[in-house]
């Protein structure tokens, strides 16, 4: 059974700076992070691990877990959403993860995809919760790269 909650992953990569991978839905026709639901007794780490791979065929061996969680009205995330014991919104928690240029296969969700700079992938987002989630990781990479650098 699925619960009120949902992942939102994004893909990064390093390639002469961060680059994130983002996904033009198919049906929905706008571009965002990997979604998907949590199932059953998931935990969040398996919902991004399950959701990465149905998605783009890629193995998760790297995540992070941001602070991000939005609220997202249950009709946007399935338009036959139910409302059965007053469940009015689902949860969504952010998540960031590393790849190591490996071939993307995309499901049927999406129609394509695109790795662009943190600038240009706010611009291109439609959802504030993808906006939100994006700034988090991107601010937290850029800082474990000044620390680890020592700057």
């Amino acid at each position: 059974m699925r619960k009120p909650k949902n992942v939102l992953v994004f893909l990064y990569r390093y390639n002469n700076g961060i680059e994130y991978c983002l996904f033009y839905r198919s049906k929905e026709m706008f571009y965002q992070g990997l979604s998907g639901g949590v199932e059953d007794s998931e935990k969040l780490e398996d919902t991004v691990k399950r959701e990465v791979y149905e998605e783009t065929g890629i193995v998760v061996n790297n995540m992070i877990k941001l602070d991000t969680i939005s609220s997202i009205p249950g009709i946007y995330v399935n338009k036959d959403f139910n409302y059965e014991n007053n469940i009015y919104v689902v949860y969504e928690y952010g998540f960031g993860v590393l790849i190591d240029n490996e071939d993307i296969r995309l499901s049927s969700e999406h129609k394509e995809y695109k790795w662009v700079s943190y600038d240009e992938a706010i611009k291109l987002l439609k959802y504030d919760s993808n906006k939100t989630a994006l700034f988090e990781l991107n601010e937290r990479l850029i800082h474990c790269e000044s620390v680890n650098n020592g700057s």
